[in-house]
Parts: C-alpha cells; structure tokens; sequence
C-alpha cells in the first residue's frame, strides 16, 4: 500500500471516530422522538431494542433498500457493531460473515452464526450454512444478535442473523431494473396482496447478472419466493416457498505477488481448470401460531419446513495430486435433503414469562466426488466431469429442547435465564471402497446456560448483562478424515465450548441513541486444520483462544433533515495455547510453531461504518459512507496479512408520484468513490498461499423502482 493510500485510509478512518465523538456529545433537542427498531431475536415476544437484555442489531427495511441493489447481506450489514460481512466478489463461495470473530476462520460458506430467513434455519445441523437466497427485496428487516444470548439457538451460535419477511400493508406491484458496473444488470418483480378475511401474498421473483470485476468471475442468480398468510384475533398461519438457481465462475484468491502485481487479475489456474460451481435450492415452509385469551397459557406455535439443496463445484487440484489413491477428486457434487421442525409454547402470570420447546433439525448428503479431467495423462481436458473417486451418504441430525424464562418484579428491571439442551450426530456411510472405508458414527451433546439482567434507572438509559457457555461442533466437512489416514471419521476431534460475558448500555434521547457494548470470549478446544495432503484436509483441536472487544453503535439527527449513524468495533482475538501448523501443501505433519499471542486467523483489530444523510422533499436523499477496517491475519502463523483500508460511497434517492397510484424511486450509487485497491477479504489459512480476494473497484450504481397501488 502506497504512501498516500495509507494517508487516505487514516483520514477515512478518523472520520469515523470524529462521527463518534459527535454522537457522544449529542444532547437531546425538542423533537419528536424517532420511532425505536423492534426486534424478536432472543426475545420472548416483540420488544423495542432498548428494552432488550444484550446486544442486538437492526437494520431496516428502507436501509437495505438505499444499501445496493438487493442481493448481498454486506450492503448494509457493516453498520451493526462487532459484525463484519466481507463481499468476496465471487458468488462461487458465499459470503464471510464473522460474529466478534466466531466464524472468522470459515473457509467457504458461513460457520459459527446462525442464519434464519423467516424463521427457517439457513444453518444445517452441524453449524455450515450460506446466505444466498436471502430475499433482501422482501425483507421488513434483518436482525443481528451478538454475544451471549446467541447460545439459546443451538450448535455453533456465536451469534445470530434472521431476515424478517415485510408485512402485508397495502395491495401493490412493484417493478424494479437495476444497471451497474462490471456488467451489473438486475430486473425484479414482486406483488403484495391483500384480502378480507386475514388472507395475504407477497411474492417476488428477480434475476442478477455480473460480468464480474475480475476475469473469469461472471454470475447469474434466479430467485423465486412467495409468502402465503391468513391471520384472525386468535392465530396466524404462514406458508413459505422459494427458489434459488445461481451458476457461479470462479476466480479463486491470489497470492500476495499476484496481488501487488496486479490485483484485477485472475490467478491462472481458475482458467486453466475452468473453476465454477452451480448452486440449487427449493424449500417450503409452514408456520401457526395460537394466542389464548386469558389463562396461564399464552401462546403455542409450530413450524416445519424442507428442502433440496444441491451444488456442483470444479476445483483446481492437478491430475497428479488425484492420482493419490485415497483421493476424492476435484468435482464436488452432492444432493441434499433436509428437513426440521420446532415447537414452543409460552407460559405468563404475574411478574413471570416462560417459553419452552423443543426443535428437530436434519440433513441427508448424497455426496459425489469425480475426477476434473478426462483423456490421457500426457495430455488431459481440464475442468470437466470425469471417473467417479467418492460416493458416500453423509448425515447431521440434531435434536434440542430448549427454555427461557424472564421475571420482571418491576417495570424497572428484569432477570432472564435460559438454557438449551441437545445432541448432534454426524454420520457416514462410504459406498466408494476403492479408496478405503471412510465411513463412522460420532455424537455431540450440549447444554448451554444463559443469564441476563437487565435494569433501567431512569427513562432513555438501559444497562444490562449477560452470560453464558456455548458450544460449536465440527462440520461433516472437519470431521471427514483423520489426520493420520485410515479410515473412518476423525473420532479426536472435539466440539470447542466457550464462556462468553458481556455488559453494556444503551441510551435514548429524543434526537440520538447510543448503545455500548464490552465483552469477552474465552474459548478451548478451538478447531484448526492439522494436516493437508493429496487432497485431503484433517482437523484438530489446537487449545484456548481468547477474545475481547467493545462495541459502539450511535445515532444523530441534529435536524429535522439530518441523520448521522456509526458503528465501531475494536477486537482482540488470539490464540492462549501454542501450538504446531502446516506451512503448506503437501502437509503430512504441521511442522510451523504458532505461539500464543498470535491472532486468530481471518480477525482485525478494528472495524468501523459512519453515515451522514441530507434529505429533502424537493432534492431528495443524499448520502455519503465510509467503512475502514483494520489488517486481518490471513493463516494462523500470522505470516502475512490484508492491508487494512477505508472507502467512501455516496448515494442519492429520490421518489416521485407519477400519478395517484403510481410511484416511481430512482437510486444511485457510487460505490469506491477513490477507486482505492483494497482487499475484500481473504481465504483464510489458503493451503497454496492465494489468501487474497481483491475488493471491487470503484463501481456505480442506477436501480429504478416503479409501485402500483
């Protein structure tokens, strides 16, 4: 990074702490009060965000619309504390999405946070799970739950995201066209229905397009959802349906000398093996809640939901390396099935408000791997489908019970407790002996404790605290093979527990909120990889880590026409054990001393978000954004790191009524304004050192939005 780069991303990242300072010193003006997020992750019923005992994130409807054009979770989710949401630029892996570092060393799709889209898991049972057919467009809402609280929903939660499906207000249609750099083009349809008796539709349908910002990074994503729901005084049924279809290229990361030649490159063997994955996904849903009128009982609900998922990937793993015999070749390819429900029921008398259930989750791979050449050894065709190396039936099924419960003696303060019990079991059944029997049983069990209180002194000012153990088991994909070969499934390998604490306030004045967040994470028998060969990736358990941070999220309207926002983090992660790592491929032994102190890989020191936003009724809505981060350690020997870097966006949105039932928005977006090179985000602990995945560059943006009524 050049001289004046550096320069630059100093004063972007001032700005932010000087954004902050503003917002600490905000005092309360006569105005009326802006209206407080509602959320009901981690909570009993609906509550306002200062009512609630941790820290918790809500970006809303009309964030996400003015955030990018719809498709990605990292358009507006950099404004939530203690969360980073990286835009790898390449939509062949899903996002990096990290929770005060749980997740960070995620190498493809999202580990360590539970994900929900309208209350159905987008988490399999053994904590993998992915992002992409989110419907952002459809969204009310996305909420964001850091910290201890996040436990109460099972395996691998150091934290959680739920997406909220939009209510049915108004019957409407709404049309949407957006156009942008690097091929950039996205047309959306989406209807909203209303009739007499309770009964409503939303329903949505969109395709994206990208030439990619760099070569050989070109993608399409389908996606289809509807919302059917009948609601009276007593109940509310809701059925979910949608449908993903998204062929991705690959460009793979590049190495550091890659990177500081020229980072719009594409590391050539993306092109030589033709890397690229086509990814698949239809799942329905259903949900009812019944309210009682009076009584002890308050309410039940049930909700099931199932689905089929399934994705084709070509790697770039030269043909020797598959000559190994236990090799599993480099096509993945795998069908998958799965299915859960959960019921719960909620208990109120007097002072005292109790939930309980109990949740069944389960996922069934018929898992594939085939050779990525065909013809002759001298001369092969790359990146196509050849002989069949891997065929085996993978399984995860969890079951859980679960209870929370708050007591409040008076309005003033209030105690909740809860605690979440369950076992996980992985399963394989290898139907390709040719390479040795890989098949095994192993179980996890769990039970996680939560205490929260929380008090409020005085109107506009909230203090809480919390506790709690948590517990992350390894994936189907960690617990695949032994680090010492054989057969059978890694039996070492250890689920990493961990005992979060956090405290925080959070206040309210009219014009300004301010929330502060402290926490601390110790963790033990934290997962790593030990060995990496032919193929082939073993995991470990490499000792205790520790994390610590602060959280800061503000808000500011010094007038009617102004609004200020910030969010900034500071996170200490690192390793408290010592420990041994491979230095790369071929790895049969780790052989490279990580000492402790070392930070954990895929984790910065610092993030921050700052927001200012001018609106008018005649000039419309002008914004300007920064984000920096700070360098993130790449591999666990901390041998390199990303750059840290800032970059500025500026938008402008305006509406207009065409007519009494037509409405038309247009927004525009410039996203990258300096055009400074950055890096996006990393692969983490990459085995062949391409740790680097080149942020895009300066990019615009022009989405139009048309609304009948």
């Amino acid at each position: 990074m050049t001289p004046m780069r550096q320069r630059a991303g100093r004063a972007a990242m001032a700005a932010v702490w000087m954004t902050a300072a503003a917002v600490g010193v905000a005092r309360a003006q006569d105005a009326p009060r802006p209206a407080e997020a509602v959320v009901v992750t981690g909570s009993l019923h609906e509550r306002a965000t200062v009512e609630a005992p941790y820290a918790i994130g809500s970006v809303d409807r009309d964030v996400l619309r003015v955030a990018g054009p719809l498709v990605n979770l990292s358009e507006a989710l950099a404004r939530v504390p203690g969360l980073v949401v990286n835009n790898r630029s390449n939509y062949a892996q899903d996002l990096q999405i990290s929770s005060r570092g749980f997740g960070a060393r995620a190498g493809f799709g999202v580990r360590g946070i539970r994900l929900y889209a309208d209350g159905i898991p987008a988490s399999g049972p053994d904590g993998q799970g992915q992002v992409a057919h989110f419907d952002l467009a459809g969204a009310e809402r996305v909420e964001v739950l850091r910290g201890p609280f996040s436990v109460l929903y099972g395996n691998s939660s150091g934290g959680v995201i739920a997406l909220v499906g939009a209510a049915v207000r108004r019957s409407e249609v709404e049309a949407g066209l957006d156009v942008g750099s690097a091929g950039l083009r996205q047309w959306r349809v989406g209807v909203a229905r209303r009739w007499e008796g309770g009964l409503s539709l939303q329903a949505g349908v969109s395709r994206f397009e990208t030439d990619g910002v760099r070569p050989h990074s070109a993608a399409r994503r389908d996606l289809a959802n509807a919302r059917l729901s009948w609601a009276d005084d007593d109940d509310r049924v809701v059925l979910l349906a949608s449908h993903l279809d998204q062929p991705a290229q690959d460009p793979l990361g590049l190495s550091r000398a890659q990177f500081e030649a020229d980072p719009g490159q594409t590391t050539p063997q993306a092109l030589l093996f033709d890397t690229r994955k086509t990814a698949r996904q239809t799942q329905l849903g259903a949900s009812w809640r019944h309210r009682f009128a009076d009584g002890l009982l308050r309410e039940t609900r049930l909700a099931a939901y199932g689905g089929r998922r399934a994705v084709t990937q070509f790697l770039a793993i030269a043909p020797a390396t598959q000559a190994n015999a236990r090799h599993g070749g480099g096509v993945v390819d795998f069908d998958r099935d799965y299915h859960g429900a959960e019921w719960r029921a909620r208990l109120a008398t007097g002072a005292l408000d109790l939930q309980f259930g109990a949740a069944l989750d389960a996922q069934r791979d018929d898992r594939r791997g085939r050779e990525n050449f065909t013809g002759p050894a001298a001369a092969p065709q790359l990146g196509v489908v050849g002989a069949l190396r891997r065929d085996e039936a993978n399984e995860a099924r969890s079951t859980d019970v679960f209870a929370q419960a708050e007591w409040a003696p008076q309005a003033a303060l209030a105690l909740t407790a809860g605690v979440r019990s369950g076992r996980l079991r992985l399963q394989a059944d290898d139907r390709f002996l040719g390479n040795g029997d890989d098949s095994g049983r192993l179980d996890f069990r769990y039970t996680n404790p939560v205490l929260g209180l929380r008090w409020m002194p005085r109107p506009g000012l909230a203090l809480h605290a919390s506790v709690a153990r948590g517990h992350e088991s390894p994936t189907l994909g960690e617990v695949a093979y032994r680090p010492a070969g054989g057969g059978g499934l890694n039996a070492e390998l250890r689920a990493q527990t961990s005992r979060q604490a956090e405290a925080g306030a959070k206040l309210r004045g009219a014009r300004w909120g301010l929330d502060l967040v402290a926490f601390e994470a110790r963790v033990a028998d934290e997962i790593g990889v030990a060995t990496n060969a032919g193929g082939r990736s073993s995991f470990r358990n490499t000792g205790r880590t520790l994390r610590r941070g602060a959280e800061l999220a503000g808000h500011w309207q010094p007038a009617a026409a102004w609004r200020l926002a910030l969010a900034a983090t500071w996170l200490d992660a690192r390793y408290r054990d010592a420990f041994l790592a491979c230095a790369g491929i071929p790895c049969a032994a780790p052989s490279v001393v990580v000492p402790a102190g070392n930070r954990v890989a895929g984790t910065q020191r610092a993030s921050g978000f700052a927001e200012a936003a001018w609106r008018d009724a005649a000039w419309g809505e002008w914004g300007i954004e920064w984000r920096g981060m700070a360098r993130t350690a790449v591999n666990d020997a901390n041998s390199d790191f990303a750059p840290g870097h800032a970059v500025m966006a500026l938008r402008w949105r305006k509406a207009w009524t065409v007519s009494p039932g037509l409405q038309m928005e247009l927004l525009a977006r410039l996203d990258n304004v300096l055009d400074r090179v950055h890096v996006g985000s990393v692969v983490v602990g990459d085995a062949n050192g391409r740790f680097f995945e080149p942020g895009a560059p300066r990019s615009a943006l022009l989405a139009l939005r048309l609304t009948g009524f």
